[in-house]
C-alpha cells in the first residue's frame, strides 16, 4: 500500500499528457485559468475572455464556440 503525505500530489506534473506542453497550450491554460478566477462560467464568456486577453484563436483569428470547442476536443486527445 503506498501512503501519500499532504505535500506528495496525486498526479505528478502532465502525468496524463502524452508530449510536453506547448507554448500554445501553457498560454491557453493560463488564459482560462485567468477567466475561470474572474468567475466566468459559460461558453460565451470563455470565449468572450480570451478575445479580450488578445489571445488568438487557433487559425489566428477571434475565439468563436465553434473553434473552441472544437480545440477542446483536439487537446483532449
Amino acid at each position: 500500500m503506498i501512503t501519500r503525505t499532504a505535500r506528495e500530489p496525486y498526479l505528478e506534473t502532465h502525468q496524463t499528457h502524452p508530449q510536453p506542453i506547448t507554448p500554445y497550450e501553457r498560454k491557453l491554460a493560463g488564459s482560462l485559468s485567468e477567466i475561470y478566477s474572474g468567475g466566468v462560467d459559460t461558453l460565451d464568456g470563455v470565449v468572450s475572455g480570451l478575445n479580450d486577453l488578445g489571445l488568438h484563436g487557433p487559425d489566428g483569428g477571434p475565439w468563436t464556440a465553434d473553434n473552441f470547442r472544437a480545440e477542446m476536443r483536439r487537446l483532449g486527445k
